[in-house]
């Protein structure tokens, strides 16, 4: 990639698409092309097109999406299945119509199978039941791959797609209400150590397993990638490892320095019981993460407390 070329990130200010904007920046780009969802909505089609004959991009990073946790998917199901469709078919087909050179989609982990054998390679897509809680996203995501592969196979358009696993960082979404497992238990755990709170009641039963990687990793490799990678099958991007959410739990109070009380709610729904990616295609390619879980929560923590009044309840 040159670093004059024109790129489109779609989301930046987004966990991951924020993170995308620090590495390039970083490494030189001077042509980043950034917009808000107010001056680009990119479920409007016709706007979404207008947009790509305007400005000659060169390549896009799509991580713009409808996101959200177990509550939100489970309250959401037709929102998160409708925009997210819509805003990747907009994204991919004008992309491929004004001449973008090279596309990367990002998907997520919850494509994969709720029962897929562990670690989870990319070839396990379509080989069983999603898991409830978030087939409309999973559906959706499924949905962008293929659409990658098939523009990809018709028009010779070069799209590529990156799996990633659990991510968090600076930048992420904290709500109590709509968040994923790793913010809301920092959040959690922050309220109650202001509060005082004797105890915190964590859903579920702790025993699921998940693996995180920090957001800045992942867009170091979605560079990598972007700059050394053209096939259709998609590539899963990870640590490698994975921990219980008690463990987790237990290491987000410590980082906090919440002293009370953990205790497990299992009335409530554990979700899939574990989900670690398979890395070795990526590992294969050159590419390791470098961010430790622990190293990585005490950054995030730090950018909660300096950005907590503008966050969302």
């Amino acid at each position: 990639m040159n670093k004059d070329a024109r790129v489109f990130v779609a989301g930046h200010r987004g966990l991951v698409g924020s993170a995308i904007v620090r590495r390039l920046q970083g490494a030189g780009f001077n042509h980043l092309l950034l917009r808000t969802h107010a001056e680009l909505n990119l479920r409007d089609a016709a706007a979404v097109d207008r947009f790509f004959a305007a400005e000659r991009v060169d390549y896009v990073f799509l991580a713009a999406a409808k996101v959200g946790g177990i509550r939100a998917n489970d309250a959401y199901p037709a929102d998160f299945l409708r925009d997210n469709l819509q805003i990747q078919t907009h994204v991919i087909d004008a992309a491929w119509r004004n001449g973008v050179q090279k596309l990367l989609f990002l998907g997520s982990s919850c494509i994969y199978p709720k029962l897929a054998p562990q670690p989870i390679r990319e070839e396990s897509l379509l080989t069983g039941p999603l898991e409830p809680t978030n087939e409309w996203y999973a559906i959706a995501k499924i949905a962008g791959l293929k659409l990658c592969q098939a523009y990809r196979r018709q028009h010779g358009f070069n799209a590529i797609a990156a799996m990633p696993t659990n991510l968090y960082g600076p930048g992420d979404n904290f709500s109590l209400l709509d968040s994923h497992v790793l913010p809301a238990l920092l959040r959690r755990f922050h309220e109650a150590k202001a509060n005082g709170a004797p105890e915190v009641v964590v859903w579920g039963s702790g025993t699921p397993r998940r693996e995180f990687l920090h957001v800045d990793d992942l867009a170091g490799a979605l560079l990598f990638l972007m700059e050394r990678y053209a096939d259709e099958s998609p590539v899963n991007v990870g640590w490698g490892e994975d921990l219980t959410i008690r463990e987790l739990a237990t290491m987000v109070a410590r980082v906090v320095g919440y002293a009370g009380r953990l205790s497990f709610d299992p009335s409530k729904p554990d979700g899939t019981p574990r989900k670690l990616l398979d890395i070795s295609r990526l590992q294969g390619l050159g590419w390791r993460p470098q961010i430790r879980l622990e190293e990585g929560l005490w950054q995030t923590y730090a950018w909660f407390l300096e950005n907590q009044a503008s966050l969302r309840s």
